[in-house]
């Protein structure tokens, strides 16, 4: 059974950086999509940035383009999120979720995946 555990959350002020963790296990194949979304309260989920750890897949929303970079250790089946010039938009509940075979057109979109971790609290103060 796939699980995902997050680690890494905090509180920031503005202009700071995170760095998020997630531990994948039970993962039944080598390669597959693993991605990070946020929910802030009243809004939906949203895609924030998505990796393929069989590699040259790597997407961003417009919203974190040059300010946040996704990364992963295959060998340690770890995803992580470094977060630098942090807004204060940008407070949420990040999630870190995986997914087998997504529609490549909808990498971003929450409905794609299948697996989710628990969620870690970002909260960046003004």
């Amino acid at each position: 059974q796939v699980q995902l555990v997050e680690s890494g959350g905090g509180s920031v002020q503005a202009g700071g950086s995170l760095r998020l963790s997630c531990s994948a296990s039970g993962v039944p194949y080598d390669n597959y999509f693993m991605g990070w979304f946020r929910q802030a309260p009243g809004k939906e989920r949203e895609g924030v940035a998505v990796d393929y750890t069989g590699g040259d897949i790597t997407v961003y929303a417009d919203s974190v383009k040059g300010r946040f970079t996704i990364s992963a250790d295959n060998a340690k089946n770890t995803l992580y999120l470094q977060m630098n010039s942090l807004k204060p938009e940008a407070t949420a509940v990040y999630y870190c979720a995986a997914t087998f075979r997504p529609d490549p057109t909808r990498l971003l979109r929450a409905d794609e995946y299948t697996y989710w971790g628990q969620g870690t609290q970002v909260t960046v103060s003004s």
